[in-house]
């Protein structure tokens, strides 16, 4: 069965058609850049071109890269404050022509993918996801079941948000060697560890393609720590896990 998700990230939106019993895209990804200021109306714009791209009609899964309950979206660190309080879900199933619209936070709908089919399948205690890109996302579960919404990447770290510091951007931003850049996430996965005592992290978002150049240098966490098997898809791949789900 195929189901279709999009993955709203802060420099892209990304989607396809999804084989939920392989859990792998069942086309190659389509992606437009997320458009700046990313307003409502214009992300909106940008993930109807993804889904229309496949021609694709019937219900889609969409990730937003904030917190979200009930359609609506609470937060918006890295987007246009446009957002906060929006019924984001009627807005994008009205662009959709009214397609059933299931949304859910990145971080999470990337999580769940991971533990159902990458790098967290069949593992127990507390394993935490954690997305890095524009921002730092998080998916907390204990025993396979999810805690939604936790948003750790904007715990305060030196004084700063976490993924002010940490994150890939970054890292980018200010041309941090891989090195450089592996200390402050080693400071940040110490700082969670010391809260959550996490069995296992799990290392996502676009740079997880790159796990040889940084985990390696990661010291002093007692928590196993593993890329993400889907990589960047798990967002995507997550969002139609969601939406399959809210068919049944």
């Amino acid at each position: 069965m195929n189901v279709f998700g999009v993955d709203i990230g802060g420099s892209g939106i990304k989607g396809a058609p999804v084989d939920l019993e392989r859990g792998e895209l069942a086309q190659e990804r389509h992606k437009v850049l997320t458009p700046h200021p990313a307003t409502p109306d214009a992300v909106a714009d940008g993930v109807a071109e993804v889904v229309r791209h496949f021609d694709w009609s019937g219900p889609v899964g969409i990730t937003f890269p904030g917190v979200v309950t009930g359609g609506v979206t609470r937060t918006a660190a890295n987007v246009d404050k446009g957002w906060v309080d929006r019924d984001a879900a009627k807005l994008l199933s009205d662009r959709l022509d009214g397609a059933r619209v299931t949304l859910l936070n990145d971080a999470d709908a990337a999580g769940v993918a991971e533990m159902t089919f990458g790098a967290g399948r069949g593992r127990k205690g507390t394993v935490m996801l954690l997305t890095l890109g524009t921002g730092i996302g998080s998916a907390v579960f204990i025993d396979g079941r999810l805690v939604p919404n936790t948003e750790l990447g904007h715990l305060e770290l030196h004084g700063r948000e976490a993924e002010k510091h940490a994150s890939t951007k970054a890292k980018e931003d200010e041309d941090l060697s891989w090195h450089h850049w592996s200390r402050r996430l080693e400071k940040y996965l110490a700082h969670v560890e010391m809260l959550f005592s996490p069995e296992l992290f799990i290392i996502g978002g676009g740079v997880s393609r790159k796990a040889d150049k940084f985990i390696p240098h990661l010291e002093g966490i007692r928590a196993e720590i593993v890329p993400a098997e889907l990589q960047n898809n798990a967002g995507i791949v997550g969002a139609a896990m969601a939406s399959a789900g809210d068919g049944e």
